[in-house]
């Protein structure tokens, strides 16, 4: 007999509720979705609360899984709204919920731990190092980083047991997740909190030309579907919660066929698949960072860097709309954008009316005079890209789910004389039933047999939440005396509260979150005089202060280094290496270290006499991270250098560790192991200047601003100066959101 094959779960996007009915029914195991605000796409439409329990509801009843992302920075100040919304998830019970802020995450473990909690690729888990933290951090599930190889997928898998997901198809971004500082130094708005402006995807300058420097190729993993069933990963991830409907059943349709046809039929089908896969409009496809040697041709920069299939460009431009000539087949239903040359975003439209050759039409094929009707500002000889076809109105379906089933939690005790069962969140009084059980000779009953059963509540309005079975022996339950047990018990539950009387434990936590969030304070005492740290290069420019600590990378740590600075990115292969440097500056007499990236904690686990920092680019953003953190040895947390200085104050305000500024110096914009294919100067259309630089020992290339980061000393805080990328002089600086708004 063939042993059945274990494939992992198809997870898709879902932007909207259509995209949500639309993606189970392609075929999608589970989807991910995010409400309003707090999640990483929050350009898109998203969900209110009460579609969302809908949603759950409807993807529980068809035995599907959905995955709210609440997966930003948030500030210290939006920490009581986001409790809130914590408190309404709790209730409306999503299978898992994605975090990237460590505030987030430990407010959700301590206060909702009916909550199952996944890593966002966000929080840039990249080694089994970082896995290891991630465990102890109380994750079930790690995304990991988008730019992990296959090869050190593999390594990482055989290392830890922790649930991995990873991406599959779909955009890829150019930085390291987590550490992309590009658009928000580019006018505030954070991909860390789900409004990047994609300034990767525009055209730069520099002195050898021209070109879309840093806009990945899309993902597009078909082929490699059977290794990463071979490798055992949990999840396969599709990108695009900002896409239609159209784009997620052809995605989800295409793996959905090729996870389920046997490995000696794949390459018989997968052209089929392909074909699917060609509606969803992207870019151009790659194996992204899954194979090292891909890393070289990922970024095209001849290649604009919108999504879509060209389709023309503009030629004409009028009050009521723009012409052009088709090079592809278009229809009603159809929707476009018109890209200008620059990279900018373009307008996006949907075709309700077109005109081909003069006279009205349906569809236009290549070659032929189109003219679009739209009342949009069309940039004059913009790029055409076709982005999405016509789909199905699911609106109906959409209005028609009903509401969510209230939970109702029960303990079930079971005895050789009775079944008594009780419920914690509800008005029910104590239910029990008289039985006479034998003991049992080969099968005695057990507890997951008794809450599948008790899970049949045969109910629109409630359905078994938390179940708590306790059983005194071992005896034999005949399955006809099971049934009739759950029947009465669901019988008196539903007469009882038929009016009502469902508890809402949510709001217990929620309001003991608020008295210990009130009651939290200072935890430490500055000292009189607070000691800077400088970091410099090993032969680079001194501290201004002989009293300053001198920080070098935890490579380069010698006698003469008074910190050592780990590094944000360490491949799978070199997690021995830094593991080895961190001991050596340790036995140079080496006290302080400086983590960057979550990994280091586990590096750092063995050694009980030092303190640690958590620095730029691991994010602090608010006192719950800070709690969190303090637990996890850290002595002194930098506040996220995308914060304004009000979000500083606050963050100060309630930290319970003591807060350090950076103040001076060029933070990396962009982080990449992909090759860039330019190097020194460049510069946008708006005349910004940036700097590329490779560095042969990381392998990875990094985006600087050209005028340096310079802010204000602020009382109560610890100073930060970075001159690895800088000087201490510098005729250009400026203050990055410091003195702005982090949106």
């Amino acid at each position: 007999m063939t042993e059945k094959r274990i494939l992992p779960e198809l997870l898709a996007p879902a932007g909207t509720p259509a995209s949500a009915l639309a993606a189970f029914d392609a075929g999608a195991d589970a989807i991910y979705a995010g409400l309003n605000k707090f999640n990483a796409r929050e350009r898109g439409e998203n969900f209110d609360a009460d579609t969302m329990a809908k949603i759950v509801d409807y993807a529980h009843r068809n035995r599907k899984k959905v995955y709210v992302t609440l997966n930003t920075l948030i500030k210290e100040t939006e920490l009581p709204e986001v409790v809130e919304m914590l408190a309404a998830l709790n209730e409306i019970s999503p299978d898992a919920l994605l975090v990237q802020d460590l505030g987030v995450l430990r407010v959700a473990r301590e206060y909702f731990p009916n909550l199952e909690l996944h890593g966002s690729t966000q929080m840039g888990f990249h080694n089994s190092a970082g896995l290891a933290v991630a465990e102890k951090l109380g994750l079930k599930r790690v995304v990991l980083e988008r730019q992990v190889t296959m090869d050190e997928l593999r390594s990482i898998r055989k290392k830890s047991q922790l649930e991995i997901e990873v991406f599959i198809h779909g955009a890829l971004c150019c930085s390291l997740s987590g550490c992309c500082l590009f658009s928000s130094h580019m006018g505030g708005y954070s991909g860390n909190r789900g409004k990047c402006k994609q300034p990767c995807r525009r055209r730069y300058y520099s002195k050898d030309g021209n070109g879309f420097f840093f806009s990945p190729q899309d993902l597009a993993a078909l082929e490699l579907i059977p290794e990463l069933c071979d490798i055992g990963v949990e999840s396969l991830k599709i990108e695009g919660r900002l896409r239609q409907p159209d784009y997620v059943t052809a995605a989800v349709s295409a793996y959905r066929m090729m996870l389920d046809t046997p490995p000696e039929s794949f390459s018989e089908r997968i052209g089929e698949a392909r074909e699917l896969l060609s509606r969803t409009c992207g870019r151009k496809w790659s194996t992204g960072f899954y194979r090292k040697e891909s890393f070289d041709g990922l970024v095209k920069f001849d290649s604009i860097g919108a999504t879509g299939i060209r389709c023309g460009s503009v030629e004409a431009v009028a009050e009521d709309g723009f012409g052009f000539t088709a090079t592809r087949r278009i229809g009603l239903g159809d929707r476009l954008r018109i890209q200008p040359l620059g990279g900018d975003d373009g307008p996006a439209v949907s075709l309700t009316k077109i005109f081909v050759n003069n006279q009205p039409a349906k569809r236009a094929k290549s070659g032929d005079r189109v003219f679009v009707c739209c009342d949009k500002p069309v940039p004059e000889r913009g790029v055409i890209f076709k982005i999405g076809e016509s789909f199905g109105d699911y609106s109906a379906r959409v209005a028609a789910l009903p509401d969510k089933r209230m939970k109702v939690d029960l303990d079930v005790v079971l005895t050789r004389n009775n079944i008594v069962v009780n419920s914690g969140n509800t008005i029910l009084p104590e239910w029990s039933y008289a039985l006479d059980l034998s003991d049992a000779q080969k099968r005695p009953a057990d507890a997951e047999q008794l809450k599948k059963e008790f899970a049949c509540a045969d109910s629109d309005r409630f359905e078994l939440g938390v179940c708590n079975v306790s059983i005194d022996g071992s005896y034999f339950l005949p399955v006809a005396i099971l049934k009739e047990l759950r029947r009465e018990f669901w019988k008196f539950a539903k007469q009882r509260l038929a009016n009502g009387g469902v508890i809402d434990n949510s709001g217990i936590a929620l309001e003991q979150f608020r008295r210990d969030y009130t009651a939290l304070a200072l935890q430490y005492t500055l000292p009189a005089k607070l000691v800077e740290t400088v970091a410099v290069k090993v032969h680079g420019a001194e501290p201004g202060n002989k009293n300053a600590v001198r920080a070098v990378s935890v490579f380069d740590a010698g006698k003469e280094c008074g910190e050592a600075i780990l590094p944000e990115f360490i491949s799978e292969d070199r997690v021995n290496s830094v593991a080895k440097a961190i001991e050596n500056a340790y036995n140079l007499g080496i006290r302080r270290f400086r983590v960057t990236s979550l990994y280091g904690f586990a590096l750092l686990e063995k050694y009980n006499d030092i303190v640690v920092t958590a620095s730029t680019p691991l994010p602090v953003c608010n006192s719950m991270a800070t709690v969190e953190l303090q637990r996890m040895g850290t002595a002194k947390v930098m506040a996220h250098i995308e914060l304004e200085k009000d979000s500083v104050a606050a963050l100060v305000g309630k930290s319970v560790v003591p807060v350090e500024l950076y103040r001076h110096g060029r933070p990396a914009l962009l982080t990449t192991r992909a090759a860039i294919p330019v190097e020194g100067q460049v510069h946008d259309n708006r005349r910004q200047e940036f700097e590329v630089r490779y560095d042969k020992r990381s392998g990875l290339t990094r985006i600087f601003a050209r005028p340096v980061f310079s802010i204000p000393r602020m009382d109560g805080v610890y100073d930060y100066y970075d001159l690895t990328n800088a000087t201490w002089r510098t005729i250009e600086s400026e203050t990055f959101n410091y003195d702005g708004e982090l949106h």
